[in-house]
């Protein structure tokens, strides 16, 4: 595979379909934010906590699914993309973690530990990733984007927060809540 083909030095890109769209395209802005969602996610791992370091490997797996999702507005059904049972493997994520920590009381500071503030990060960027895909959704007709991969968007953004808790309470690290 030729990593260059010049194809793009106009500004467009292929879709899965193969129709030709500007880069600058919600669709285009919907799954590159996840891809940089992505590469957040990458360049946290290892932290050295296992079950963690499997989820967020498992996570970027997803993301590549809901990148391939938005890239394709017409998929077959043996096309890649998000389903239920994608957010709900999200949610138990999110239970074995809540069951380990203490209950949140207030909001808390994004920060802590090394890996605690790049899972801040990576959270932040979700949440951009996941309005660039409701952009997409309003910009799309009705069923062009699946709705389940935004939900899981929704879901892992709340996955990554209680992962950065995890990382900063493996670590030792106090949350901080913010002083208004």
């Amino acid at each position: 595979m030729k990593i260059y083909t010049k194809r793009g030095d106009d500004g467009d890109t292929d879709l899965r379909t193969m129709d030709r769209v500007s880069k600058a395209s919600p669709r285009i802005e919907a799954y590159g934010t996840v891809d940089e969602l992505n590469a957040a996610v990458g360049a946290i791992r290892p932290t050295d906590i296992a079950d963690l370091d499997a989820w967020l490997r498992e996570a970027q797996n997803h993301l590549h699914v809901v990148q391939a999702d938005f890239a394709n507005p017409e998929p077959e059904p043996d096309d890649p993309q998000i389903t239920a049972e994608h957010v709900t493997h999200v949610e138990k994520w999110i239970d074995h973690c809540e069951a380990r920590l203490d209950p949140l009381e207030s909001f808390i500071l994004p920060g802590g530990s090394e890996a605690g503030a790049a899972l801040h990060q990576a959270r932040a960027v979700c949440r951009r990733a996941e309005r660039r895909a409701v952009a997409l959704q309003d910009h799309e007709p009705d069923d062009a984007v699946n709705d389940t991969a935004v939900a899981y968007l929704n879901r892992l953004s709340d996955a990554l927060f209680v992962f950065a808790r995890l990382a900063n309470d493996v670590a030792g690290v106090h949350e901080e809540s913010p002083s208004y």
